[in-house]
């Protein structure tokens, strides 16, 4: 139950940064109001969605824990820098495989990561090994056309003829695993780290000019009226939301009180462990010492893709010397989802990564459980309504492993 004594708001706003994801903001919008509906029907709450000033944005009126609120959402995209980053043809893709590869194991990055946490590291060996599987079997169907074409043709021309034949036999199959790649998803994981991976951990331009864009909307957020305004980072969402804030409190843009930061299934450690990721490890510094904005980080460990219960400040060995956050919490899938629920995410590891926008089963309603539509639409303030919670005792913050917070 909800203590009586916190203060409740009535109106909020929420910019929601997603992760590496090409697709548009309807997406967020209609898993949104998919989950939404759910969550409500299972916790005993009202939830209702209406169409915002454009297909970034939506409105959520909502009655929870007995009183009505307004949330407005905005979308802070960037899926045109993925679309962008994930548009490489087929001999791009498997030149920037060598390369992330190359820059992960020079680095000592790869290392580093497995020790910390093997999930997402799994997640490249799948994704490589994955397309080392389809350039074999494109080779073997290639040379099995370049012997048919030669052994019909005969003499030199058929020689000719057959390496066109295979050449061209193996460059379709590889087009066509491409294409098909949405089951797979291994060329999808790769140019997640390949993108970051391409400037060995420093932010591209477009990412510099994205973070401009992005604190002009949190600015003009804070001059209206609503009385938090909550920034949610997903996956790599959460290092644009670090950088974003990190140089918005910088330039005293941020009045105390005003904005909190919802970090969900972070990766940081796959580019703050990269050797040029200078940048990002100062923003950790100050975001981990400043008592500006509260932060508050959720993961699980039944999440393979995420750097699970690790504290992104630390383990990147980032932490300042008088530490104020994140808190470091736990979704606990195991508990606040039902058995059938949790299998299902078994079979399903990249669907589980996006578990924590989405309805949980065996939720108890309890202050401090996480739940994204009561933290999202509910009546607290962030920090109010995990006030009571404390580090997961499982957190790891041992740098020991990871990179210094400014490259030699």
């Amino acid at each position: 139950m909800t203590d009586v004594n916190m203060s409740r708001i009535h109106h909020r706003k929420v910019l929601y940064i997603p992760g590496f994801d090409p697709f548009p903001p309807r997406r967020y919008r209609e898993l949104y109001r998919r989950e939404g509906a759910e969550q409500a029907r299972l916790s005993g709450y009202e939830l209702n969605l209406s169409a915002g000033a454009d297909a970034r944005s939506w409105i959520v009126e909502a009655v929870i824990e007995g009183t009505r609120t307004r949330t407005e959402f905005e979308v802070l995209g960037w899926s045109d820098l993925v679309a962008d980053g994930m548009s490489a043809s087929v001999l791009g893709t498997y030149v920037s495989l060598a390369r992330t590869a190359w820059t992960y194991l020079r680095s000592g990055t790869f290392l580093r990561v497995l020790r910390l946490r093997k999930g997402p590291m799994l997640a490249v060996a799948y994704s490589t090994g994955v397309l080392l599987m389809q350039l074999l079997l494109a080779m073997v169907i290639g040379s099995l056309a370049w012997w048919v074409v030669a052994v019909m043709a005969g003499g030199g021309i058929g020689l000719a003829f057959g390496l066109a034949a295979g050449l061209a036999t193996a460059w379709i199959t590889l087009r066509w695993f491409k294409a098909r790649d949405n089951r797979l998803l291994a060329q999808y994981l790769l140019h997640d780290y390949a993108f970051w991976a391409r400037s060995s951990g420093a932010y591209p331009a477009s990412i510099e000019a994205r973070l401009a864009a992005f604190a002009h909307r949190v600015a003009a957020s804070l001059a209206t009226e609503a009385e938090e305004v909550l920034i949610v980072g997903h996956s790599a969402g959460v290092i644009i939301g670090v950088s974003l804030l990190a140089d918005m409190i910088r330039a005293g843009r941020i009045p105390d009180g005003r904005c909190a930061f919802l970090s969900l299934g972070h990766v940081v450690p796959m580019v703050s462990f990269l050797p040029q990721a200078n940048k990002l490890r100062d923003d950790l510094h100050l975001m981990g010492g400043q008592d500006v904005v509260p932060w508050i980080d959720i993961s699980a460990p039944g999440d393979g893709c995420t750097f699970a219960l690790c504290d992104p400040v630390a383990v990147s060995g980032a932490a300042p010397q008088a530490r104020t956050g994140p808190r470091i919490l736990s979704a606990a899938f195991s508990r606040t989802l039902s058995p059938a629920k949790q299998r299902e995410l078994r079979r399903r590891f990249f669907r589980a990564h996006f578990q924590y926008l989405c309805a949980f089963d065996n939720l108890q309603g309890q202050l401090g459980e996480y739940d994204y539509f009561r933290v999202t639409a509910g009546p607290l303030r962030l920090a109010d309504r995990f006030a009571t919670r404390k580090d997961s005792p499982s957190t790891l913050r041992d740098p020991g492993r990871s990179a210094t917070r400014r490259a030699a």
